[in-house]
């Protein structure tokens, strides 16, 4: 493994100095994009019930992040850096640094030997998972438990390959645990991912996976099928394993359909999980729960309302009631609004 990341890493560095003298390389200008949102929650317990990763105050108008994205190509060379603040974009995206009141989503820099084969390194979003922490890339506003409890970013170095027009590979190492801008020194980029993608006209699909001794082992499996021009299906399925029995398995459906250019429904039905050794965020230990939420998006502009009702039901009584008597079903309305740039 050291051997392997020494490797890729003089791959990198060195790349500045790949480029043909010959040539007259190209420069794009600065892209400039992100997002701002806000929303109101009513949990009908009147508490806060529901884990889901933002969203979280109770019968409160509340912010959630103003995010800003950069994007410049020179060359070969590509770089992106993205940085948001709120409660969204910093204490509740991970991780949680005490005192910042920002947090990096994207910092990292891509090099295209050729036209099929590039090197990415640096901190990313993730390659896992269906959902995003960015709200204007998410049909819903509240998150899945999938999303909530799997990685949000990865740090790391990967090599993407372009096998054909239809099929792509992905193959890297990263930091020993999610979401960290560090790795534990004794451990360094102790983990290893990948992805086999399938992109054709109506149907996209992922295949991806981790394993390391810290993060444990990971396999995702996210789709995209459009499989007419208003109705689109979206799927999720995942499981994850660590020591001690720690881990979950789920699976998702995104069912939407585009009543006009600037109307839509969509449901989100998803069955969750825990092992036996896991006390994971918004469910227990060897519980199980199956959500359905029901979101509507109204663009106008810029400008996306998200109109929520999610029902969630643990096969424990993991809720509790507006008598604060424990239960096993909760229920909550959002409305949301989203401004993208």
């Amino acid at each position: 493994m050291k051997k392997v990341t020494l490797i890729l890493a003089l791959m990198i560095t060195s790349i500045t100095f790949a480029q043909d003298a010959t040539e007259t390389p190209t420069s794009t200008p600065l892209e400039i994009s992100g997002s701002g949102d806000l929303y109101y929650k009513y949990d009908f317990s009147k508490n806060a019930n529901i884990g889901t990763s933002f969203a979280s105050d109770q019968n409160s108008l509340s912010l959630g992040m103003l995010d800003f994205a950069l994007k410049k190509s020179y060359g070969k060379a590509s770089f992106v850096g993205e940085l948001s603040f709120g409660p969204r974009g910093a204490g509740q995206s991970i991780p949680d640094v005490a005192g910042q009141s920002f947090h990096i989503q994207n910092l990292y820099t891509t090099y295209a030997f050729t036209d099929k084969f590039s090197m990415t390194a640096g901190y990313m979003g993730t390659f896992i998972g269906y959902e995003v922490i960015s709200p204007v890339a998410n049909f819903h506003y509240s998150t899945s438990y999938l999303f909530t409890n799997g990685p949000f970013q990865n740090a790391g170095i990967k090599a993407n390959y372009k096998i054909s027009d239809k099929f792509g590979a992905m193959l890297g190492i990263f930091n020993d645990t999610w979401n960290n801008y560090q790795a534990d020194p004794t451990k360094g980029l102790n983990a290893v991912g990948g992805q086999l993608s399938y992109a054709s006209e109506g149907v996209s699909a992922y295949l991806n996976f981790m394993d390391g001794s810290v993060s444990g082992t990971i396999i995702d499996l996210t789709a995209t099928f459009q499989l007419s021009e208003k109705f689109k299906l979206g799927l999720n399925v995942a499981d994850w394993s660590n020591e001690g029995e720690v881990g979950y398995t789920g699976f998702a459906l995104y069912p939407s359909v585009a009543v006009t250019d600037a109307f839509a429904l969509g449901l989100r039905a998803e069955y969750f999980k825990s092992k036996e050794g896991a006390d994971l965020y918004g469910i227990d230990a060897d519980q199980s729960v199956t959500a359905f939420t029901l979101s509507a998006n109204y663009k106008v502009g810029g400008f996306t309302f998200i109109p929520e009702f999610r029902l969630d039901s643990n096969s424990d009584e993991y809720f509790t009631d507006s008598d604060m008597a424990a239960t096993k079903a909760a229920s909550q309305a959002t409305l949301a609004v989203v401004y993208g740039f």
